[in-house]
């Protein structure tokens, strides 16, 4: 099956889905704005990567007549477009036919509600698509808030559940409380360092305790400032960014893993749902993306949003309680096994994949 597959090439999300599809067997043509280059991430050299002139948002509208040569060339099986406010633009005034678009949370949840004329944005370009796709229920049903009862296929995004894992390997001293997030306000680390430094001040092993953030962003050195601010500047170890193949060992460094995130746009949490395939207990915010995946008391803790006295009770119980922790991790890892296993997500995108091919060609006849 040849797919001509829209997205950002710097995206670790991207990345995955064009190396999975590669390894099955798949002809893949992805396009991309010059600005979304692939860095840290390697896509597999199989796939052919093809980047369009015109750089930035104008991109997504001056690159049009370029998109539709492209698709004319390659006349791909299946167009999947991601992103819907950025490629779905993009598709729409290329007049790319047959599109699958696929959303991925703050194009729903945030970019339509900035203005009129982005919400009419979005709305035409997940109405010109012919089919959607979302990565968890909960955004399904912000698509429809936006255009109306309509068919959204489900494609969730999951975890290699052979790389992420528990490695008894990895060893760790004392009790590890972590965090792998870009550091932006909208991911709420601030949230995570007060509840740390409100856990930090109840316990009597204070040498044994420490807070790991993974990420980089534009609010490390507010965050900086915040754990001074708090007198835990020697508990937290800003550890930089990380690519996805090491995720797994940082996980494994931790005891539990803390999301803060502030927004719905934290639409399918596969931050946590790599933490739990590691046997990590997980406390999070109670946005659609976490509420979905988590099963509370279950596999972790859902929390409100902005509240760091709640976070630091659930990490108080999970500190003094490590038969409790184990089990919320075990639980953990056999939700993912159940749900979100990359190789059974894949496998459903595949089969929608088969079911446009054979769709698309059935209208061409007709």
């Amino acid at each position: 099956m040849k797919v001509l597959f829209i997205s950002a090439a710097n995206s670790v999300h991207t990345v995955r889905w064009v190396n999975a599809l590669v390894e099955r067997k798949q002809e893949v043509i992805l396009v991309s704005l010059p600005n979304h280059r692939e860095e840290a991430n390697k896509i597999n050299e199989k796939a052919k990567v093809l980047y369009l002139p015109v750089a930035g948002t104008k991109g997504y509208y001056l690159n049009a007549l370029e998109m539709k040569k492209i698709y004319n060339q390659c006349r791909p099986d299946v167009v999947n477009a991601h992103y819907a406010s950025g490629y779905g633009t993009l598709v729409r005034i290329a007049r790319i036919p047959n599109v699958l678009l696929s959303v991925w949370g703050s194009d729903v949840y945030d970019f339509p509600y900035q203005s009129k004329w982005k919400m009419e944005i979005i709305k035409k370009n997940l109405l010109y698509a012919k089919y959607l796709a979302s990565t968890s229920h909960i955004m399904a049903e912000q698509v429809g808030k936006l255009i109306g009862d309509v068919a959204v296929n489900v494609t969730p995004f999951g975890v290699d559940i052979e790389k992420f894992k528990k490695m008894p390997e990895v060893l760790h001293s004392g009790f590890n409380i972590g965090t792998v997030k870009t550091l932006d306000s909208k991911y709420g680390i601030d949230t995570i360092i007060k509840a740390f430094a409100i856990f930090y001040r109840d316990i009597p092993e204070k040498e044994e305790v420490r807070l790991l953030i993974y990420g980089r962003g534009e609010s490390e050195q507010e965050l900086r400032q915040l754990c001074k601010d708090e007198g835990i500047q020697d508990q937290v170890t800003f550890c930089g960014f990380i690519p996805n193949n090491e995720v797994p060992i940082a996980l494994n460094q931790m005891d539990v893993c803390c999301f803060g995130s502030r927004l719905n746009s934290e639409s399918f949490g596969v931050a946590a749902v790599e933490a739990m395939a590691c046997e990590v207990p997980v406390i999070a915010t109670d946005v659609d993306g976490f509420r979905e995946v988590i099963e509370p008391n279950i596999t972790g803790y859902i929390i409100s949003k902005d509240h760091p006295e709640q976070m630091a009770y659930a990490l108080s119980k999970l500190y003094y309680a490590k038969e409790y922790r184990s089990q919320l991790g075990k639980n953990g890892r056999k939700r993912v096994i159940e749900n979100y296993s990359w190789i059974i997500n894949v496998d459903i995108m595949l089969k929608l994949y088969g079911y446009i091919s054979v769709d698309t060609k059935t209208d061409t006849k007709s």
